[in-house]
């Protein structure tokens, strides 16, 4: 079993993210093969990146406190999934700032996105894809799209994200391929530390 961190990726105070966000949750604890755990970034008070020196030159160490806080809780996992607001074509500034925020951590672990808005979040979640590339992380190709229609509906008609097939289809095949790469680096991550 994998142990995957859903990573709230939006501090508006009335975000929708939080919709999306029960909903993996929910089909998350329906699966034998992962547990989760919700890290909402309103509950960690990062500072937006300042540090003197790139992780590479401090050894993946912060000096900000909320930072250390961050990566050494990032550690504990295999996976992650993150909501992605798209902000003006591109993600919300406190995702990237809590990518940001730790670097080893992320290193040779799956990442998938589940993302919401006009496009379904597409243009924010490409733009992350390529920062956890850099991060020596493997997004997934599977991703859940909450596009207009379905936004919509949500926010207005008092449907949930279950009313839409596609939607449930998604997110499972989502998680298939989140849980084969997590298996897969996990082995791989062992064996390179027993290796060392």
């Amino acid at each position: 079993m994998i142990k995957i961190a859903l990573i709230v990726g939006s501090t508006r105070p009335q975000r929708f993210a939080d919709v999306p966000a029960r909903w993996i949750a929910q089909g998350a604890a329906a699966r034998p093969d992962l547990r989760m755990e919700t890290l909402d970034l309103r509950d960690y008070a990062l500072p937006f990146y300042q540090e003197p020196a790139s992780p590479l030159a401090s050894n993946g160490v912060y000096t900000h406190p909320a930072a250390e806080t961050w990566r050494s809780k990032i550690g504990e996992f295999d996976g992650y999934i993150a909501t992605v607001a798209e902000y003006n074509h591109g993600p919300t500034a406190v995702m990237k700032n809590a990518l940001d925020s730790a670097f080893y951590e992320w290193n040779r672990k799956p990442i998938a996105f589940v993302g919401y808005g006009g496009a379904g979040g597409v243009r924010a979640i490409e733009q992350l894809r390529g920062v956890a590339i850099e991060l020596q992380m493997a997004p997934v190709k599977a991703e859940v799209n909450i596009a207009m229609e379905p936004f919509v509906g949500m926010l207005t008609q008092g449907k949930t994200p279950d009313d839409y097939e596609h939607l449930v289809k998604a997110r499972e095949t989502m998680f298939d391929q989140l849980v084969w790469w997590g298996n897969a680096l996990k082995a791989a991550r062992e064996r390179l530390a027993q290796a060392a």
